[in-house]
């Protein structure tokens, strides 16, 4: 049921008045929770995947299972593997420092944390940040996508019978709501979804001075050098751009090939596409578009594509009779005008563009928005490493797609427009708290004296020490 604003705003307060720095869960309550969170996930693993199916209208058990039921488990054995040492003091040596003392950090809960998921991957976009604010000590409000409606009643259910409602709280409704959760005072806002909306997200939290991790998108390239190898990377291509089906914020969305191969890499690619969804009695069949506007807006970009001269090529795989069913599709040469190659596409449509020399390709990367992910395929890996000296994105991989998402211990994240902060592993858990810095001043008689007026010749040596030291 979609949440009043006057509920919305009185579970904020019980969250807060429930909050207290005193009474943050020590490192093996934390660990402990997790611990029956994950069994949790374990437990409602097959309500979870039929929610999501009845959401998308059909969508593969497996790439559930994989995409989003494992690596929330994944993500919440790694936390508890690795929380003792995350939230250990730092220590630091004071050498070369005038200042004496023992300096360290401490890593403390922020407070109450709001996180508003996207609906793409539901599960995995609510639980994986819920785990990672919940390792910090913090309390936490999801607003998960009005999109799934089925999935949140199941997410709330899942969350309800391990936290009580003051420690974490599953709030939903529609884009009113949601501007609503944006406006409260949170002491950390994290946010998956458009530009958007990320934009919109980051005023609102502004007004309260709250700090903002915005998880958002764009278009992420992939590069196929001249040595790429035609018949497995462009297998890995199409994996990337067709998992659910291309609404994926990784997913490849514009591919640069060398000039003369768009049109044999577009038949790769849909011959591809043939053989993973080729038989309509398997098991794991291709997913469908989201809603109804999705859909549509992904057949506006096509026929756009079309009139302004790029050739558009598709096939028909398996669940063609459904009503938001969208075929594989490449688009060849399409006009650097069109919508296609200025919106992020979030379907599994994919342009396919040449260039004359890596220079060029290089150029049509960095002459965008930085992206949230870069792929290129080449056997030199030298090569490739080299590209990445020369642009930037959120994150990168060298002959595979989307995978690193999976990735625990790497940092997740965008750059620019595609977003900024990160999560995952040990980043997300000091994304999530505040790092304080402690200074154990020493009980010297002396430095009393030293340091307080009338000042004398040693403050004048020390300072005038700093002042003409070099390095």
């Amino acid at each position: 049921m979609t949440a009043p604003i006057s509920h919305l705003q009185n579970l904020f307060v019980h969250q807060k008045a429930s909050f207290s720095f005193e009474r943050v869960p020590p490192v093996a309550e934390r660990q402990a929770q997790l611990r029956r969170l994950a069994d949790a996930i374990r437990e409602y693993e097959q309500a979870l995947v039929d929610a999501v199916d009845q959401d998308f209208g059909c969508r593969s058990a497996l790439e559930t299972r994989s995409a989003e039921i494992a690596v929330s488990v994944a993500a919440a054995n790694h936390t508890i593997k690795h929380l003792k040492r995350w939230a250990a003091p730092k220590r630091y040596a004071n050498l070369g420092n005038n200042i004496p003392g023992k300096t360290y950090t401490r890593a403390e809960a922020k407070g109450v944390v709001g996180i508003i998921s996207p609906w793409n991957y539901p599960i995995q976009l609510s639980l994986v940040p819920l785990i990672t604010a919940l390792s910090a000590g913090n309390h936490v409000m999801l607003k998960p996508s009005e999109l799934t409606s089925a999935t949140n009643h199941v997410l709330s259910q899942l969350i309800g019978s391990v936290f009580k409602e003051t420690q974490v709280a599953v709030v939903t409704g529609d884009a009113q709501v949601g501007e609503a959760f944006s406006a409260l005072p949170f002491d950390h806002l994290f946010y998956t979804g458009s530009t958007r909306v990320g934009r919109l997200v980051a005023m609102a939290a502004a007004s309260n001075l709250t700090p903002v991790t915005l998880e958002l998108g764009g278009k992420s390239p992939c590069l196929m050098m001249a040595d790429a190898d035609l018949a497995q990377d462009s297998r890995l291509v199409a994996f990337g751009k067709l998992y659910n089906a291309g609404q994926t914020c990784v997913a490849p969305d514009y591919l640069l090939v060398p000039k003369g191969q768009a049109a044999t890499y577009g038949d790769a690619i849909l011959r591809h596409a043939e053989s993973f969804y080729a038989d309509p009695a398997e098991p794991e069949p291709y997913t469908t578009i989201i809603s109804e506007a999705h859909h549509s807006r992904l057949t506006e970009l096509l026929l756009d594509a079309g009139k302004q001269g790029a050739e558009v090529r598709s096939v028909e795989v398996a669940g063609a009779n459904h009503p938001r069913y969208l075929a594989p599709t490449v688009v060849i040469n399409p006009a650097p005008d069109s919508a296609i190659m200025h919106e992020e596409i979030f379907g599994p449509v994919l342009p396919i563009l040449e260039y004359e020399s890596l220079d060029e390709a290089v150029a049509m990367i960095t002459n965008r928005d930085h992206p949230l992910a870069l792929y290129i395929f080449g056997q030199n890996v030298a090569a490739a490493e080299r590209v990445l000296e020369h642009t930037t994105s959120g994150g990168a991989v060298i002959n595979g797609t989307i995978v690193h998402v999976a990735v625990e211990h790497l940092p997740f994240g965008g750059v620019g427009r595609s977003g900024y902060g990160a999560y995952h592993g040990e980043r997300g858990f000091r994304e999530f708290s505040h790092e304080r810095s402690v200074l154990v001043f020493p009980r010297w008689k002396a430095l009393a004296g030293i340091l307080t007026p009338p000042y004398g010749k040693v403050l004048n040596f020390i300072t005038r020490r700093s002042i003409d030291k070099k390095t």
